[in-house]
């Protein structure tokens, strides 16, 4: 075998390995969030992620008690958050934002969401899958 074969052999292997983790790091809705148990947050930006397969958010939330409780919370591809209006710049530290969504199956402060209403009302579907599936 020549050395431009191995090569070749060599970047397949590598690139098949790459889509395998992908593939693998992606879930369906219905493998940790439950449709049963809606939720509204409402909380200030602490920490914003643009990546793909997903967005996220990180939200500070005062509890029934007034203890302060950071949730993260998936939403959609950042292309798909794009197409919908939603942007790197809309999830600024320290923003306030209302989160409709589900809650995770586990019970920790961990949520999809469905819609986002940013400060000035504005209401955006952020959702990832459709939890009706």
């Amino acid at each position: 075998m020549g050395g431009c074969s191995v090569k070749r052999i060599i970047t397949a292997a590598i690139g098949a390995l790459c889509v395998a983790a992908t593939a693998g790091a992606h879930h369906a809705f219905s493998a940790e969030f439950d449709q049963n148990k809606p939720i509204n947050l409402e909380g200030a930006v602490t920490r914003a992620e643009w990546m793909n397969p997903h967005a996220w958010i990180y939200i500070d939330v005062k509890g029934a008690e007034g203890k302060v409780v950071n949730w993260a919370i998936e939403m959609g591809p950042p292309s798909a958050l794009l197409r919908r209006g939603w942007k790197k710049s809309s999830m600024q530290v320290g923003v306030i934002l209302k989160v409709e969504g589900f809650a995770a199956k586990n019970g920790k402060e961990f949520a999809n969401a469905t819609n986002i209403t940013t400060p000035d009302g504005t209401k955006i579907f952020v959702g990832t899958d459709d939890p009706k599936h």
